[in-house]
């Protein structure tokens, strides 16, 4: 049986690799697509590594979020080319991080055969968002069973404690995070646009006012997180927190058409790039900025307005430019993480698809 796995996934790998893609980034997105194989895929177990060079890695396999950014980029190769199946690999190493504990089964942060681990509800949001995705693209009700699976589990982290909100991962009641609230909107509201079924935008607006009134900052961006114990607030704020909000605008106006949601929207972009946009460069977290651009793109569906996504553009040119090594592996650490290929593969890959160059 491994041994048909094997050569199942090697086949399915090396034929979606050499795959044309449309042109601009089409040398870039295949480079990082064939690095990630070489470097990061173990082909005798279908699973994946952290780093590139296992001297980096706290164990002897990917953590479960750096999947969750490379389902979302090999979601986005398929959209370029719909023949290949870039997708299919990265779906069977993240069956193996199933947990089937009750309340319901779910994925945990790290292979369920070698140990057992938590269960982050962005984790599982962002493979959520990943598979609707996947089923707006493709129409299989698979994806669609998935994600809704994956709402369903999202779920049991909400309560009204702090007046409401979801918890950052199981069995930990310290903290209500935007990470793990934003993208539970995005998951919510697709997840309506796809069945029209009422109560996923009323979970959506649920979660909106919640975040709103909790962890929006005075500029029009988002706080990390607030303390259950005594609601202070952890003020960071990152570029995919933003990303999820602005998404959610966008979503929620083209459902209900109601022009505050994208007049937020223009105000959380207008405050984005003034924010993370300085010394002509974003910060350095690729997958985070991955995030934040599919807000961008959201907003730009509606607003037909390039100028919007100009930096986006200047900063992966920037990236591919002056933060690779020789063998084109991106980051600027030592080590290089399989979170960064799969954050810039998908932001190569979105680019390309509005072909705005």
């Amino acid at each position: 049986m491994k041994k048909i796995f094997f050569i199942i996934a090697i086949t399915c790998i090396f034929f979606s690799s050499i795959q044309a893609q449309t042109e601009n980034y089409k040398n870039t997105i295949d480079v990082i697509s064939k690095n990630i194989i070489k470097y990061f895929y173990e082909p005798a177990t279908g699973l994946y590594l952290e780093n590139h060079d296992k001297i980096y890695n706290q164990k002897p396999h990917s953590f479960l979020w750096p999947l969750c950014a490379l389902l979302q980029a090999t979601n986005e190769m398929e959209v370029l080319n719909p023949s290949g199946c870039y997708m299919k690999p990265v779906e069977l190493a993240i069956s193996h991080y199933y947990n089937a504990n009750p309340p319901m089964g779910a994925y945990q942060a790290y292979v369920s055969k070698e140990e057992s681990d938590t269960r982050y509800y962005d984790d599982n949001q962002w493979l959520g968002i990943a598979f609707i995705d996947a089923y707006n693209r493709t129409k299989k009700k698979e994806y669609l069973n998935l994600a809704t699976g994956i709402y369903r589990f999202m779920m049991t982290g909400y309560d009204t404690i702090t007046g409401g909100g979801i918890y950052w991962r199981e069995g930990d009641k310290s903290s209500k995070n935007t990470c793990s609230n934003g993208p539970g909107i995005v998951l919510a509201l697709q997840l309506h646009l796809a069945t029209e079924d009422r109560k996923y935008l009323d979970t959506a607006l649920l979660l909106y006012k919640w975040t709103n009134k909790y962890l929006l900052s005075k500029n029009r961006l988002f706080f990390d997180a607030i303390k259950t114990k005594d609601l202070s607030v952890d003020k960071a704020i990152y570029t995919y927190n933003t990303g999820t909000m602005l998404q959610s605008n966008v979503l929620l106006y083209r459902i209900t058409k109601q022009k505050q949601y994208l007049d937020e929207a223009c105000r959380i972009a207008d405050a984005a790039e003034k924010f993370f946009y300085k010394n002509n460069r974003l910060p350095d977290n690729y997958w985070f900025n991955a995030v934040m651009l599919r807000g961008f793109i959201e907003l730009y569906k509606v607003e037909k307005n390039k100028n919007r996504l100009h930096f986006f553009i200047t900063e992966a040119n920037r990236v591919w430019n002056k933060e690779t090594d020789d063998q084109h592996l991106l980051g600027v650490k030592k080590a290089k993480s399989l979170i960064d290929q799969a954050g810039m593969l998908e932001i190569y890959s979105r680019i390309q698809q509005l072909k705005l160059n």
